[in-house]
């Protein structure tokens, strides 16, 4: 069973989130182990063991990238962990200007703006590589959205470092 059908939602990029929390919830409160504690020890194994599907399930499908990652999984495309160097030079050019612009931020005369400024930047590309993402999965071009979740992988790295060069900035 795939992550879509435990919580009865048709396999797809685009999804209700507010549906897939509800679903969790239900299906929490249902295989709650707690719920089993008087059951038998393999009445308790399984609700446990589906406990922890459900919550792996939910908190892969709630999350955009991830969600597109298991998507191109279910095609037989594997890119977890994987170390593969894009090809797009357009997106490397690019990827460089954003590095350089992070490097240089202590520098500017108002680093907090500046941080504040590329993570819109950065929000705004975001979000054009969902959406361009969200068309190549559903017309099942799945080299191609592997390359989109591939970007898709490193903005959130580059988030992250922004996220902790911001809060040094307030340590400061």
């Amino acid at each position: 069973m795939n992550y879509f059908d435990i919580f009865h939602l048709p396999i797809a990029f685009e999804l209700d989130a507010a549906e897939l929390a509800s679903r969790y919830r239900q299906l929490q409160q249902q295989y709650h182990p707690d719920k089993f504690a008087a059951a038998s020890e393999a009445d308790r194994s399984r609700a446990l063991q589906w406990a922890a599907e459900i919550n792996a399930a939910f908190h892969t499908l709630k999350e955009p990238v991830a969600r597109g990652e298991y998507l191109l999984s279910l095609q037989g495309l594997e890119i977890r962990g994987e170390q593969q160097t894009l090809q797009d030079l357009d997106f490397l050019e690019q990827q460089w200007a954003w590095r350089e612009a992070l490097e240089e931020l202590p520098q500017a005369d108002d680093p907090m703006q500046a941080a504040a400024d590329l993570a819109a930047e950065l929000s705004q590309a975001q979000g054009q590589m969902l959406a361009s993402l969200s068309q190549t999965l559903a017309s099942g071009r799945w080299p191609e959205a592997a390359d989109w979740v591939r970007k898709l992988k490193f903005m959130a790295k580059l988030q992250l470092e922004l996220e902790r060069l911001e809060d040094s900035l307030l340590d400061d």
